[in-house]
């Protein structure tokens, strides 16, 4: 079973379940689910492949979505579910394949679409990091900086640094052979028709007016909502924005 963090208790309202994004880990939501846990019990997991999840060598997302619903399976009563990016993909299939573990379903910046871009590139930058001899996570930092393209984004890599083991809890190897399932989406006939909120970040370009009629074929009850200041990224850019409109909504959805 996929490893997973607790917070909160059970209440008289949903648990929520968080899956994260591609290389990410339960840890990246903490803040986020320990806020939201103060009315409802959370679990945020780490995805296969991910943080202290086991490691196998295939990554697709009826795979994903078996592991969550392995997860919700042995919980009391029922869940809601968010996902982001990845983790949004791998929760859409659990909604449409076991949608009676879900009650209802929040997407953070994704679509139910395949994407033509790559995230091969941070595959390949985070084996390339010489990671001997490591003695704190600013001696990671500064090995990377000039391999990752994008600054922002070497504090969350880090997350997911065993600096004492001198390794990745990232099985990059399975993650590279399998990127084209993760940007990718299973061919999926059948529709979720409880509550279902798309999240997206106003400066982000993955969820495009396009997607919308897939959306709402797979989703009839679709509702969007976007963060006018935030990227792809948007529980780390904008997490108060980001927790306030998921809790308002859960408070709201029917």
């Amino acid at each position: 079973m996929l490893n997973f963090i607790e917070h909160g208790t059970r209440s008289d309202l949903p648990g929520l379940l968080i899956a994260h994004g591609l290389y990410g880990s339960a840890r990246n939501w903490g803040v986020i689910a320990k806020r939201l846990s103060d009315t409802r019990k959370i679990i945020a997991v780490d995805m296969r492949n991910h943080g202290a999840s086991p490691w196998v060598s295939s990554h697709t997302y009826p795979e994903m979505a078996a592991d969550l619903a392995e997860v919700l399976a042995v919980q009391d009563g029922p869940f809601d579910v968010l996902g982001h990016s990845m983790g949004g993909k791998a929760a859409m299939t659990l909604a449409l394949q076991h949608p009676d573990l879900v009650g209802r379903l929040i997407v953070a910046d994704i679509a139910p679409v395949p994407y033509e871009h790559s995230q091969i590139r941070y595959v390949d930058a985070l084996k390339s990091v010489d990671l001997s001899g490591l003695e704190k996570r600013s001696d990671a930092a500064e090995r990377m900086a000039p391999l990752i393209d994008d600054p922002a984004l070497i504090p969350f890599f880090l997350q997911s640094l065993d600096v004492a083991a001198g390794r990745w809890r990232l099985n990059l190897d399975a993650l590279g052979a399998a990127m084209p399932d993760i940007m990718g989406f299973p061919q999926i006939d059948t529709s979720f028709e409880r509550p279902a909120l798309f999240l997206t970040g106003g400066q982000s370009d993955y969820v495009q007016p396009e997607h919308r009629p897939e959306i709402k074929r797979l989703f009839p009850k679709a509702r969007f909502v976007k963060l006018p200041g935030a990227g792809h990224w948007l529980h780390a850019e904008e997490p108060r924005a980001f927790e306030a409109t998921v809790r308002a909504w859960l408070d709201r959805a029917g």
